[in-house]
């Protein structure tokens, strides 16, 4: 698109118009001693295909390194056919349905992600415009307690992804209702009989949440705990990674009563870790108490095929303080990418991209775990495509010395000192090669 910029003649007017003297009469009400006293240092305007040459010259210098890093966001490939269809201007420029009954395209969409969605987790219901798994899984936990009434604590597993429990706390700070954290066992998943003792005789439990695979990678039991849960009168609210059940149970199969995920390995590339969107579903019962909207599809009175917004229970559209959820924008444009990746890769390419990541990931274990100085963290343990080790050397100089060979090596579990955990997280995706994990081999080597 070209810059046209205005003229002195249409600086004038427009001044005049405005009824001001000049441009800096504009910012009067600003302070002096918050506004610039000296000129801005940038360099003079280009040509567009000046300016053209310029970014493709920076883009140009930046480093492109393979991909170990997983921690919840996943290098998978996106086909060609989402982005060039996200991109059409119906879809594109397309924000909240306001007016649901003339966005009839918009509607279709929702309602085409929400019904793979509720395919993929086994489960009745789900909605839309989750900004990501986090929010989602803290929204989860704010359902439980409204479903469950005068029940307020939340039994969080100690292997949930360290960033879902800060958000999960910060939803938490205005309510002050308890979170305990259960601990995990030896071999890096939650230690149910740890669980169980802190629900145990206890009426105050909402809902339990678990997630597997847990954020070390290593599967966990979700019919345990939702047996534990329903026991005890709570929910199960499972936190899953949705290319994972191509492979696995579905959280509905399990027992759980709301499941969230991360959307982003569904056709979202990495995007410097955003925007994502949430993945959330639920048994039909507790559709009324489900944050977002959920669009419906319905028949006209000439019996035409059409969708409705169903339920709109955000503070923003009718409900106000009755609302279930303080959402305040939309996410629909990542839910058509994730809509249009389901479709083009279907069952059996899902089923595909799952195998191929577990597969590359346990070739990859048996080989990293033979190196001198590597064991893995948890010994025992059962992952589906990420997996924890133990280094001689800090993880993180192993991950610097990984980048200057174009290899990012994975995740420094310093970072989450909630963990209690030192050593490298390292995920594997369906685009890493036999040639990646022999590069990925000689950085843990020292090579």
């Amino acid at each position: 698109m070209s810059f046209n910029p205005h003229s002195d003649a249409d600086r004038r007017e427009m001044l005049q118009t405005i009824g001001v003297e000049s441009e800096d009469d504009l910012f009067a009400d600003v302070p002096d001693r918050f506004r610039l006293d000296r000129p801005l240092d940038i360099p003079s305007a280009l040509s567009e295909w000046e300016a053209l040459r310029t970014l493709q010259a920076h883009g140009a210098a930046n480093a492109s390194v393979i991909c170990f890093a997983g921690a919840g966001y996943y290098d998978h490939h996106v086909p060609a056919v989402v982005d060039h269809l996200i991109r059409r201007s119906e879809f594109y420029t397309a924000y909240t349905p306001y007016q649901p009954e003339v966005s009839q395209g918009t509607l279709q969409a929702i309602y085409e992600f929400q019904s793979m969605v509720c395919e993929l987790m086994g489960l009745d219901v789900a909605n839309a415009s989750m900004y990501d798994g986090a929010s989602a899984m803290a929204e989860a936990a704010l359902m439980a307690r409204s479903i469950k009434k005068k029940r307020e604590k939340i039994v969080v597993s100690g292997t949930v992804h360290p960033h879902y429990r800060q958000v999960l706390s910060a939803y938490n700070y205005g309510v002050k209702a308890p979170i305990e954290v259960a601990p995990r066992d030896g071999s890096g998943i939650t230690d149910m009989d740890a669980l169980a003792g802190l629900i145990k005789g206890d009426d105050d439990t909402a809902a339990i949440i678990l997630q597997s695979p847990n954020f070390f990678g290593n599967i966990e039991d979700f019919q345990s705990a939702a047996s534990l849960a329903h026991d005890a009168g709570a929910l199960l609210i499972a936190v899953v990674d949705p290319i994972s059940l191509a492979l696995l149970k579905s959280p509905g199969e399990c027992g759980a009563d709301i499941s969230v995920a991360e959307g982003q390995p569904l056709g979202n590339g990495m995007s410097y870790g955003g925007p994502v969107v949430g993945l959330f579903a639920s048994r039909k019962e507790y559709i009324r108490q489900m944050p977002g909207r959920i669009v419906g599809a319905a028949t006209d009175v000439e019996g035409r095929r059409g969708f409705v917004l169903t339920l709109q229970t955000r503070e923003q559209h009718i409900r106000r303080e009755k609302a279930t959820s303080n959402i305040c924008t939309n996410q629909g444009l990542n839910a058509l990418a994730a809509t249009i990746y389901m479709a083009t890769m279907g069952r059996s390419g899902l089923r595909q991209v799952a195998e191929t990541s577990a597969q590359v990931a346990h070739y990859a274990y048996d080989q990293i775990v033979e190196l001198d100085g590597i064991e893995p963290l948890f010994p025992d343990a059962h992952f589906f495509r990420e997996f924890a080790i133990k280094t001689s050397e800090p993880a993180g100089r192993v991950i610097e010395r990984g980048i200057a060979r174009g290899v990012l090596a994975g995740v420094d579990l310093s970072r989450f000192p909630c963990l209690q955990a030192d050593g490298l997280l390292i995920a594997f995706t369906e685009k890493r090669s036999k040639a990646d994990v022999d590069g990925l081999i000689e950085v843990l080597r020292g090579g």
